[in-house]
C-alpha cells in the first residue's frame, strides 16, 4: 500500500506539477489547516493548482479546505502550499494523509510548515491564540511508514525532536517582530471525525496534551523520515469538550480561524521571510 504514496508516485507528481509551475525549487512546503487558507492569497507570482488537477491528489471534502495547490513566492522565498489537506477521516489511509509532504520534498522543499485548527486543552489557551507546536502525541495507533520502506527513508526516525528548535524560535522571533501573541504546548492527534468526549480530554489532559486536533501529525512523521526540518502552529479554535461546557462545533472552528487569519498571516509571512538562506 505505502508504494502508492511513496517516493516514486512522489515524483511523478511533482514532475506534472512542475510542468504547471516552472523550474522554481521551493524552499518551504506549506500545509494550511481548516479556515487557514487565506495565507495562499498573500503568495505573490502564485500558479493555483486544484487538487483535482494533481495526480494522486483527491478532492479536498472538508469544509473550510479549498483543495488548492499553490506556488510562488511569500516573504520573498519560494514556497509551494496546500490549501487544504487529506484527514484519514475522509476515508485516506496515514500514508495518503502525508503523501503531499514527499510530493513537497520531490519539489525542492528543505522545510516542512504544518498548520492545524485545534481544540485548546490547557486552561490558558483560549480561542483564537495560535500556538507554536512544540511536540506531539499520536494516540490513532497509525504510522504512515508502516510496510515498505521507501528509498530514502529513515526506517526508525528519532522523533525525539520532530519540531525543529531553531525553527521554533525563529517563530518566536516573527511573533515578537509582528507583536503577535503565541504560546506553545503539545499537540495530541486523534482520528475523528467525532469531536472528543469530556472524559477523552481530561484523559489527554493527564498525557500530557495541550491541544487536540485531526491532522498533521502523519505529515510530521513522514517529513522527519526523509529530512526535512519541522515547524508547526495550531490556531486555538475552540474549548475542547468539557473545559467550558458548551459543545464544539466546526462552524465555530471555522469562525474563530477566520478571526484569527489576518495575526496568523502575519506572523507566517515574516517567519519565512526571515529564514537564513537554504544551505
Amino acid at each position: 500500500m505505502t508504494a502508492l504514496w511513496g517516493r516514486e508516485a512522489a515524483l511523478i507528481t511533482a514532475s506534472a506539477i512542475r510542468q504547471r509551475i516552472g523550474s522554481q525549487s521551493p524552499e518551504v512546503g506549506i500545509v494550511l489547516g481548516s479556515g487557514l487558507g487565506g495565507l495562499a492569497e498573500e503568495i505573490e507570482h502564485a500558479v493555483r493548482v486544484p487538487f483535482s488537477e494533481v495526480p494522486g491528489f483527491p478532492s479536498a471534502t472538508v469544509t473550510g479546505h479549498a483543495g488548492a495547490l499553490v506556488a510562488g513566492t511569500l516573504g520573498g522565498r519560494h514556497v509551494v502550499a496546500l490549501a487544504g489537506r487529506f484527514h484519514m477521516y475522509e476515508g485516506h489511509p496515514p500514508q495518503l494523509a502525508a503523501f503531499p509532504v514527499r510530493v513537497m520534498h520531490a519539489l525542492g522543499a528543505g522545510i516542512y510548515f504544518a498548520s492545524n485548527a485545534a481544540g485548546g486543552i490547557r486552561p490558558d489557551l483560549a480561542p483564537g491564540d495560535l500556538m507554536i507546536i512544540d511536540d506531539h502525541i499520536n494516540l490513532t495507533g497509525q504510522n504512515p511508514l508502516t510496510g515498505h520502506v521507501e528509498q530514502g527513508d529513515e526506517r526508525f526516525p528519532d522523533m525525539s525532536a520532530p519540531y525543529d528548535a531553531d525553527l521554533r524560535s525563529q517563530l518566536k522571533a516573527s511573533a515578537a517582530r509582528t507583536g503577535i501573541g503565541v504560546k506553545e504546548g503539545v499537540y495530541a492527534w486523534l482520528s475523528g471525525p467525532s469531536f472528543e468526549t469530556r472524559a477523552e480530554v481530561r484523559m489527554l489532559e493527564r498525557l500530557g496534551a495541550d491541544a487536540v486536533g485531526m491532522s498533521t501529525v502523519p505529515e510530521v512523521i513522514v517529513a522527519r523520515a526523509i529530512g526535512m526540518r519541522v515547524a508547526g502552529m495550531s490556531c486555538i479554535a475552540n474549548a475542547a469538550s468539557g473545559v467550558t461546557g458548551e459543545p464544539v462545533l466546526h462552524t465555530d472552528v471555522l469562525e474563530v480561524t477566520a478571526r484569527a487569519a489576518r495575526g496568523f498571516q502575519a506572523l507566517v509571512r515574516d517567519f519565512i521571510g526571515s529564514l537564513p538562506p537554504a544551505k
